[in-house]
This record gives structure tokens, C-alpha cells and sequence, in this order.
């Protein structure tokens, strides 16, 4: 693969440098062993860019965003910035980035290894097999809509108010995502929401219909709502192929859904934009799902395998590269066989290790492989 590839590489805040490392040390054994190089560039997000440029996501690195191929993001946030105003909160900058990018889809898979089925809080027969894919709209919704804002009354008291408003469009480039994934897997859809008591959830539940009949007529659509999807995951996950969601519940049932697996710090995700029909590009960015972890940040015993999965989605989906990401994701199953765990992961008889120890082992794992 040309050199020419731009990755834009943004590690951010607590855990996400750490974690970024180590990916660092696969791309370069990509380099060595499998002759795939970048042109990389590192920007900055979050608290960092707040600290460095007085926003969370300066102009700067939206522009090198755009100009890149794919974006691998870490994480960002802590306390120390938890007194700044809501406008100028470090989580702003993976949001801008999103809208900016018009970065829609966000694929959060929760696949149960077999190697961590007793890493799950449930039963290792509800959870064993279980390979889930949500997919949730991410640039409307309830964190985009207008108005929003906190308001004092006549009387005194505060009242606080967000709008949860989707366009049928935006409804419709979504499901198409979902439908298309699931061809490639089980072909079924679980689209969820609410609509007995949400005019969006109405519109939703109606034009992911109308999708489904007009062009995926092959692909079964299971309607849900989304308390109940929540008590179905915990009790009979292994029904669900592809969940579709809205930007909050697809939030919060993407979160529910990687419980499942045992830890936040094993989940990958990628978030992606239209092909351009003349280029056939896409803006696509790639990030963990867990969060800074402001609690153990500096203390290299973060996991960074859901960083090292997050970059090969990045080369299945960015850069059609599937048999190099299946060799990573390979590679990451292998080690935990193998009996390494990093904290979060954790079970008696397992070697526990740190973050640089995690992310040498993948490497030595990919050199055995490759030999």
C-alpha cells in the first residue's frame, strides 16, 4: 500500500496517549513485516487541545481531519476540566468532529471471546456466542437537536430542556448502513426506540420500515423498544444480529451491549460519513468505546486492545485491508488464550499484565504468525 495513506492520529486525554502507543507499535510492524506504511500526522482533541489551543477542537485539527484518510481517535476528558462551561467541555471535540464530518455511523460491535466468556457478570451460557453489532446514528438526535439549554422561570426554578428531532433522511442513511451490515452477517435488523410515547421514535420506526420493504426485502426487520431491548441483552443476547438505534439509545445500548463481553476496555468502534460518488471516499473515524479513565490514567495498566481492534477496523473499513485485520484481530484472540489479562479483564489462574506488556505480546504474537 502507498505511503500516501493519511492517517490522523489523536490521542487526547487520560488513557488515550497510553493505549495510543501501543498501536503504534502495530503500525510499525505493519511497516516492517507487511510492507503497509502511513503518511501520519498527530493533532490535538479534547482537554489537550483545550490546554494547548483554548478549544476542544480547534479549527486546525478538523481541517486535518478532513484531509485525512481515516481518523484514529483515543479519548478524551477528565476532571480537571469538569468546570468549564458545557460549550467548552473537553467531550465537545469528538462531537464537532462528528458533525463536521458528517461522520453519521457509529459500529460498535460486542463480540464475546471464548477466551473471556467468564470475564462477562452474566452466565457463560447467555453469553458465550455472542456477536452483536449496533449500529447508532450519530450526528442528530437528542445531542444535536434544538433548542436546548437550561432556562430560570418566572418562579425561580430551573428548567432544563433538549429536543430529540430527526429528519427522514437522516433516519433512512442510517438504516441503510444497518441493512447492509446485516446482509454480510445474519441478516437481521433490531431497530429500537419509543415510539409508543416518542413522535421521533414514530418517525423512525416508519421510515426504517419503509427502507426495509422497498430494498432490503431479504433481510428480516424486528421492531423494539428500547427498555425493552435493554432486559432483552441481558437475559437472551444471542437473539441480535444488528441493533439500529438513535444517537441516545444506540449510546446507551452500545454501552449495554459491550458489558456483555466483560469489559469497556475490549471494545473497538468505528464512526463513518457518505461515500463521495465521484472519489468513493469516506470520512471515517475510529475510537474505543471506554472512555479516558481519568482514575487509573498514568498508571500503564490501561487495556489497549480495544485501541489495537479500533485500528483494524480502521484498515478493514478505510483501507479494504481484511486480511490484515483479521490478522490483528487473530492476534489479539491469541493472547488472550494465552492467559495474558490486563486489570479490567482479570480472572483467576491469568497472568495479569500492564498496557506496554498487553501491547508487546500482540506484536510477538503477530511476528509468530507471520514467521
Amino acid at each position: 500500500m502507498a505511503a500516501n495513506k493519511k492517517l490522523l492520529i489523536l490521542p487526547g486525554d487520560g488513557i488515550g496517549p497510553e493505549v495510543m502507543r501501543e498501536v503504534r507499535r502495530v503500525i510499525d510492524w505493519m511497516s516492517r513485516r507487511r510492507a503497509i506504511s502511513f503518511d501520519m500526522e498527530e493533532g490535538l482533541v479534547g482537554g489537550a487541545a483545550i490546554e494547548a489551543e483554548g478549544s476542544p477542537c480547534p479549527d486546525v485539527t478538523v481541517e486535518k481531519a478532513k484531509a485525512a484518510d481515516a481518523v484514529l481517535f483515543g479519548s478524551v476528558g477528565g476532571p480537571r476540566w469538569d468546570s468549564l462551561p458545557f460549550d467548552q467541555r473537553p467531550e465537545l471535540g469528538i462531537l464537532r468532529l462528528r458533525k463536521d464530518l458528517g461522520l453519521f455511523a457509529n459500529l460498535r460491535p460486542a463480540l464475546v471471546l471464548d477466551a473471556l466468556v467468564d470475564a462477562s457478570s452474566l452466565k457463560a451460557d447467555i453469553v458465550r456466542g455472542v456477536d452483536i453489532m449496533v449500529v447508532r446514528e450519530s450526528t442528530g438526535g437528542v445531542y444535536f437537536g434544538e433548542p436546548r439549554g437550561v432556562e430560570t422561570l418566572p418562579d425561580g426554578k430551573r428548567r432544563g430542556f433538549d429536543t430529540d428531532v430527526y429528519h427522514e433522511d437522516e433516519i433512512a442513511r442510517v438504516a441503510r448502513v444497518a441493512f447492509d451490515l446485516a446482509r454480510k452477517r445474519r441478516n437481521k435488523v433490531t431497530s429500537v426506540e419509543k415510539a409508543n410515547v416518542m413522535q421521533s421514535g414514530r418517525l423512525w420506526r416508519a421510515v426504517v420500515g419503509e427502507i426495509q420493504k422497498a430494498e432490503y426485502p431479504d433481510v428480516e426487520l424486528e421492531n423494539m423498544y428500547a427498555d425493552n431491548c435493554a432486559m432483552q441483552l441481558c437475559s437472551r443476547p444471542k437473539q441480535f444480529d444488528v441493533i439500529l438505534g438513535n444517537n441516545l439509545f444506540g449510546d446507551v445500548l452500545s454501552d449495554l451491549a459491550a458489558a456483555l463481553t466483560g469489559s469497556l476496555g475490549m471494545l473497538p468502534s468505528a464512526t463513518l460519513g457518505a461515500v463521495d460518488p465521484v472519489t468513493g471516499k469516506r470520512h471515517a473515524l475510529y475510537e474505543p468505546i471506554h472512555g479516558s479513565a481519568p482514575d487509573i490514567a498514568g498508571k500503564g495498566i490501561a487495556n489497549p486492545l480495544a485501541q489495537i481492534l479500533s485500528f483494524a477496523m480502521l484498515l478493514r473499513w478505510s483501507f479494504a485491508l481484511d486480511e490484515d485485520a483479521t490478522l490483528l484481530e487473530t492476534a489479539v484472540a491469541k493472547v488472550l488464550s494465552g492467559g495474558l489479562r490486563t486489570a479490567d479483564i482479570m480472572q483467576p489462574g491469568m497472568a495479569r499484565v500492564g498496557t506496554s506488556v498487553m501491547g508487546e505480546a500482540v506484536v510477538r504474537e503477530l511476528d509468530k504468525m507471520a514467521a
